[in-house]
């Protein structure tokens, strides 16, 4: 099978998808193929927080010595 592909966003409504005007043309009847990708709300939150000011690079240093504090207060606590 010959598969052409058609991008296009829309809500489902009723568990219905409409198909904009423009793709409709030639669709009536016809056997498709459809594959539904649904935002990740874990990616939208990233995305937001990467984009936040108070965010601040870290460096390996940065993440090894918090490592190295972390090890440390936990050997000392038992």
């Amino acid at each position: 099978m010959d598969l052409q592909a058609i991008e296009f966003q829309t809500t489902i409504h009723d568990g219905n998808i409409q198909i904009p005007e423009t793709y409709q043309s030639g669709l009536e009847g016809a056997i498709v193929k459809v594959i539904l990708l649904k935002p990740s709300p874990l990616r939208a939150l990233f995305k937001i927080t990467q984009a936040l000011p108070q965010i601040q690079s870290i460096t390996e240093e940065d993440i090894t010595s918090e490592i190295e504090n972390h090890r440390f207060e936990n050997a000392n606590c038992h």
